[in-house]
């Protein structure tokens, strides 16, 4: 059975932190789905099709790596990809209870479905897409933390 893990996330925008957990997860799985989810009741400073361009820009070197978009469960979207790992990046504590009670839920709907979690390397742990963001619409230069298929 392929190793297939899907890396959920909003990406707006996709940040070297993101960047890092794909990188280093490359070897554990044979595919890597980075899924762009789309809630239509969130509001993004991008679109989706420019975060979709960004994704598929910075992982253009990998051939592991997939770039799809998906609305509603993120499980049924795995169910969907056969994915039977979701990736997830934690940044600290509040990261991971965040992140426990949707994998708990998840394991509930889906248990053929395991979460696997990486810690974000220390150098990317204080970035998040919502602090990019702020320094793009403060006019600071953003740059260093955006993943590198990125151009502004």
């Amino acid at each position: 059975m392929k190793r297939i893990a899907f890396f959920p996330g909003s990406f707006d925008p996709i940040s070297r932190g993101h960047e890092d957990i794909v990188l280093r997860a490359l070897p554990l799985f044979d595919e890597i789905i980075v899924a762009l989810g789309v809630n239509t009741a969130k509001t993004y400073m991008y679109s989706a099709e420019q975060r979709l361009e960004w994704i598929k820009k910075t992982f253009v070197d990998y051939p592991k790596v997939k770039v799809v978009s998906y609305q509603g469960l993120t499980i049924k979207a795995c169910e969907k990809h056969k994915a039977n790992f979701i990736l997830r990046g934690l940044r600290n504590s509040n990261d991971y209870e965040y992140e426990k009670s949707i994998a708990l839920m998840n394991q509930e709907m889906a248990p053929n479905i395991e979460t696997l979690y990486l810690n974000t390397a220390p150098k990317w742990a204080a970035i998040s897409s919502t602090s990019i963001r702020d320094i793009i619409k403060n006019q600071g230069n953003a740059e260093p933390f955006l993943a590198s298929g990125v151009q502004l």
